[in-house]
C-alpha cells in the first residue's frame, strides 16, 4: 500500500524524462562536405564568394524548393545575380524573356515547346517571379524535350558520332561538337553497372553526359563577371561534383563553383556516411517530409 506514491512518482518521473528527450521535430538540416552541421549564413558566406552555384534539388521535395528561394534572395541581396533552370528548355527562352519584361502571362511560356513542368506553379514560379520583380535574368538551360529525347536515343544508339549529323540548328542547342567525356566518372560507370555492355551499355552514360553538357555550356555562356549564377537542377546532375560539374571544369576551370545537394534521412541529426562529400553542403530533408507532387 505504501509502494502506490512511489510507483506514480516513478512512472511520472520516466514519462518526463521521454517527453523532455524528444527533440523539437526539424523541417531540414544543413551539413558541409565534411558531414558536421553547418548554419545558413555560413553557407551563405562560401556562396557568395562563388562564380557559380550548383543547387542539386529532388524535383518534389518543398524544404529544397524553399531553400532555393531564400538562397536567391540572400545572394541577390550581396549583389548582382543570374537564376539558371534545368527546368526550362532553351527553345523557351524567348518566351521566358517575354514574361520576365511583363510583356506576357506566364501561359505563353507553357505553349512553347514541351511546356513547363507540371509542378512550376508551385515550386519554381516564386523563385521565377523574384527575379523577374528585380528585372534579373532567368536562363533556360536544358535541351529541348523533344531533341533531348532525339539527342538521348542516337547517343544511345551510335554514341557521340552521331551528333555529328545534326543541322546547324540543331547543334545551337548543344555544346561545341566534340563533346568530352570521361566514361571512368563513377557516376557514368554506375549508370553502366545498370545496363551491362552488349546492349548499348557502353553508350547509356553518354545520354546523359549530352544533358549535363549542355547545361554547363549555358552556365558559361552567363556565368562570371559582376553576376553570380544560381542554377538549380536535379541532385544527380551534380552530386559527387561529376556531371555539370566536370563539365563546368572543361569549358571554364577559371570558374569557383559551389554545389549544394538535397538528400533524404530517417534522423537528420547527423549525416549519414553514404551522404557524406556528395557536395560542398548538403540539405538533409526528414525522410516523412510531404512531397509536392
Amino acid at each position: 500500500m505504501h509502494l502506490r506514491p512511489l510507483t506514480f512518482l516513478i512512472l511520472f518521473i520516466v514519462s518526463n524524462t521521454l517527453l523532455m528527450s524528444q527533440a523539437d521535430p526539424q523541417a531540414y538540416r544543413l551539413f558541409d562536405q565534411k558531414g558536421k552541421k553547418v548554419k545558413y549564413k555560413k553557407m551563405v558566406r562560401a556562396l557568395q564568394e562563388a562564380d557559380v552555384i550548383l543547387f542539386g534539388e529532388s524535383h518534389n521535395d518543398p524544404i529544397a524548393h524553399w531553400l532555393q528561394h531564400e538562397v536567391a534572395r540572400s545572394l541577390r541581396a550581396a549583389g548582382p545575380l543570374v537564376l539558371g533552370m534545368e527546368m526550362f528548355e532553351s527553345d523557351q527562352q524567348a518566351a521566358l524573356n517575354a514574361y520576365l519584361a511583363g510583356e506576357t502571362e506566364v501561359d505563353a511560356i507553357d505553349s512553347v515547346g514541351s511546356g513547363l513542368w507540371p509542378n512550376f506553379q508551385t515550386d519554381y514560379r516564386p523563385v521565377v517571379d523574384f527575379f523577374k520583380s528585380n528585372g534579373d535574368p532567368v536562363i533556360a538551360t536544358n535541351v529541348p524535350r523533344q531533341y533531348a529525347r532525339q539527342y538521348a536515343r542516337q547517343v544511345y544508339r551510335e554514341g557521340f558520332g552521331a551528333l555529328d549529323k545534326l543541322s546547324a540548328a540543331e547543334k545551337a542547342l548543344l555544346p561545341p561538337l566534340p563533346v568530352p567525356y570521361d566514361a571512368e566518372l563513377p557516376g557514368y560507370q554506375r549508370m553502366l553497372e545498370m545496363m551491362p555492355a552488349g546492349h548499348g551499355g557502353e553508350t547509356f552514360p553518354m545520354a546523359q553526359a549530352i544533358k549535363d553538357a549542355t547545361m554547363a555550356h549555358f552556365i558559361v555562356a552567363y556565368a562570371g563577371g559582376r553576376k553570380r549564377f544560381l542554377h538549380l537542377n536535379g541532385s544527380y546532375h551534380s552530386d559527387d561534383f561529376e556531371g555539370i560539374g566536370w563539365y563546368l571544369q572543361q569549358y571554364a576551370p577559371e570558374l569557383k563553383v559551389v554545389t549544394i545537394t538535397t538528400v533524404e534521412q530517417e534522423s537528420i541529426d547527423e549525416l549519414a556516411e553514404e551522404n557524406t562529400g556528395k557536395a560542398h553542403f548538403t540539405l538533409a530533408v526528414p525522410a516523412r517530409m510531404t512531397k509536392t507532387y
